[in-house]
């Protein structure tokens, strides 16, 4: 399974799944369908399925053009999400199972970014390889969503699930923060070696205009304060030694950042 990633608006990031055996493809949250129609059509490769994580239009922008186009593909989404996302048909509970070709995803229920977000996470063909996980807007490289609809509790909950995958993991998150994210994470976070290394990586990598997505979960485990919320020095830093606490202190401020 190859993963393209593809540009949307003005930071998001469409995932193209290319099965090329088979030559056919899924896309995870087509923020719109032009970028995924022109890939398609450069692989000649049929779409026969969309993987939303949730309803934000800037994840489901391109579900109906794309539906008009391949009138048989599969619209997935999560259970919680029915009547918010276009097209759905197939309601997705914690634990369930997709099929794309010759690969099957996982499905977590992680709200908080909104109440009815999940993830899809390919594990691993053979133990060299990396595992591939998308995520949405709950867990991105360096950070994670705001939470619109949910609570601090549910975010540290849901990211505790994305936080047990292997350091392997490949986090494909749907935007481009990635510095922003860092350059608040030093803030609260100013004494972390790896994060400074991180930090001077990616400054480079965005001067020369190149994506930092995906990440690896095990980079995110030791530089991104929101999956960190039991480390001494942030509970210092927000005053609390209570992990949810810390979590909605460290986001709070990241707000206002």
């Amino acid at each position: 399974m190859q993963v393209i990633r593809l540009q949307a608006l003005s930071d998001n990031y469409i995932f193209l799944l290319h099965d090329r055996q088979q030559n056919i493809a899924a896309v995870v949250d087509p923020a719109e369908a032009e970028p995924v129609l022109k890939q398609l059509a450069a692989l000649k490769a049929d779409l026969v399925a969309i993987f939303n994580t949730h309803h934000h239009h800037d994840h489901v922008g391109g579900n109906q053009e794309l539906m008009r186009h391949f009138p048989n593909l599969t619209v997935y989404g999560g259970a919680e999400d029915e009547g918010r996302i276009p097209g759905q048909q197939v309601f997705l509970h914690e634990g369930d199972r997709v099929q794309f070709g010759n690969r099957t995803a996982t499905v977590f229920f992680i709200p908080g970014h909104t109440r009815a977000h999940i993830a899809y996470y390919f594990p691993p063909v053979t133990s060299g390889d990396a595992g591939e996980l998308f995520c949405g807007d709950t867990l991105f490289a360096g950070g994670c969503g705001r939470l619109f609809e949910g609570t601090p509790t549910q975010m540290v909950s849901s990211l505790g699930k994305l936080r047990s995958l292997p350091d392997h993991t490949r986090v494909w998150c749907a935007h481009e923060y990635t510095l922003k994210n860092l350059q608040f994470a030093l803030s609260v976070d100013s004494e972390n070696l790896e994060l400074q290394r991180r930090y001077e990586e990616v400054k480079n990598y965005r001067s020369r205009q190149q994506a930092t997505v995906p990440s690896l979960l095990g980079v995110e485990k030791l530089t991104n304060p929101f999956l960190r919320w039991e480390q001494p020095s942030l509970q210092l830093v927000t005053k609390s030694n209570d992990s949810v606490q810390t979590f909605a202190r460290l986001r709070g401020m990241k707000d206002r950042f």
